[in-house]
């Protein structure tokens, strides 16, 4: 059973790729990377892949991290232009901006929820920054698979070292923020879990559109996790949004896994865990999806 985006005003052009990822789920595997966030090694994962396969991923994993805005939106449109789909995440602290801040920070959520803190202030001068990335993407007719927040239950990044209640409520702060302050209707909302799934962590089926989760501990088709998110949230779609090595497509469906799409994360996992002869099984596998299968979506 098809269901519609959570964001009732969804664009066309989002709401066209919701439909076409409804078509292939359970049938087919996009595969995706995310890109090293890095100046001027932005495309060595991507240069790599198609070195070895002859392919492209369908999906290009961004990052607005150290508030490269300008830069992550830049090549949305690029890899939109050739015809791919775009996937955004955010590393950032609510002082600092990287990926140590993330896992350093340890905010005062009772300020970052009281109207008129210095706490609050900042967190949606941050969101302040997004949205607005995020608009120019818009104004371009561009959807993105929007990912903040992920891997929120792990416990290491500031987001979710309050608990389960408090991530739920800034989960929802900033869908709200982005989806009536911004009107932000190219969007399309990715809940992603690390390792486990707990239902106590779930903002909700009117917050998010596809649900996922990862894990970096073995080479796994992460079948548990899929299981555990068909039960909570029966009817999304589901992804395994980052991953380590990829076991071979036939292992996914034969374990009763067929996620969405698999993310090798950037650096070693895409170019040293997943070795050339792995890449090139999986590239040209029939159940997998590459940049020239969905550039016919277009």
């Amino acid at each position: 059973m098809k269901t519609s985006l959570c964001n009732p005003n969804a664009c066309a052009s989002a709401k066209r790729l919701y439909a076409q990822l409804q078509d292939v789920f359970g049938q087919k595997i996009l595969l995706a990377q995310q890109e090293f966030p890095g100046h001027g090694r932005y495309d060595q994962e991507m240069e790599h892949i198609h070195r070895v396969t002859g392919s492209l991923p369908a999906i290009r994993g961004l990052d607005f991290m150290h508030d490269d805005y300008a830069g992550a939106v830049q090549r949305a449109r690029d890899w939109h232009a050739r015809g791919g789909i775009v996937s955004i995440c955010w590393h950032t602290g609510l002082v600092g901006l990287g990926y140590q801040e993330c896992l350093d920070e340890k905010p005062d959520f009772g300020a970052l929820f009281t109207e008129g803190s210095e706490e609050r202030a900042l967190l949606y001068r941050r969101w302040d920054d997004a949205a607005q990335a995020l608009a120019l993407l818009q104004n371009d007719d561009i959807p993105v698979l929007w990912r903040p927040f992920h891997e929120f239950n792990g416990g290491w990044f500031w987001w979710g070292k309050a608990g389960s209640e408090a991530f739920i409520r800034l989960w929802r702060e900033m869908y709200a923020y982005f989806t009536d302050k911004y009107a932000l209707n190219n969007l399309i909302w990715v809940l992603g879990y690390a390792d486990n799934v707990d239902a106590a962590w779930y903002p909700g089926d009117a917050y998010c559109d596809i649900a996922g989760s990862d894990t970096y501990k073995a080479v796994t088709t992460h079948a548990a996790a899929f299981r555990d998110l068909s039960a909570l949230c029966p009817g999304k779609l589901l992804a395994f949004h980052e991953c380590g090595t990829m076991p071979p497509a036939g292992d996914f469906f034969a374990d009763g896994a067929p996620w969405l799409w698999m993310m090798p994360w950037h650096g070693k996992w895409a170019m040293e865990d997943n070795t050339p002869e792995g890449l090139r099984s999986i590239y040209g596998d029939s159940r997998t999806l590459t940049l020239d299968d969905v550039r016919a979506w277009k």
